[in-house]
């Protein structure tokens, strides 16, 4: 099975200082900064692997509730 998870990412207007926040907006605490929207950008998709990553201490999903999710790079 081939399915895609659409999120989204809205970026802020640049700070005094040039940064720009990216955050995805599905996601609470998904959220990054970059000097560009493509820098913020790639960093809030780093940003939402971190939070999606499994937790080595946590126990395992059974398997019939487990989904891979995979997330691309458009």
């Amino acid at each position: 099975m081939t399915e895609r998870l659409r999120m989204t990412i809205a970026f802020d207007e640049p700070d005094e200082a040039g940064w720009i926040v990216a955050r995805v907006v599905e996601v609470p605490g998904a959220i990054s900064q970059g000097r560009t929207r493509a820098e913020a950008r790639d960093n809030v998709l780093d940003a939402l692997r971190l939070l999606l990553s499994p937790d080595d201490e946590a126990p395992a999903a059974p398997p019939d509730e487990s989904v891979v999710v995979q997330l691309l790079s458009a």
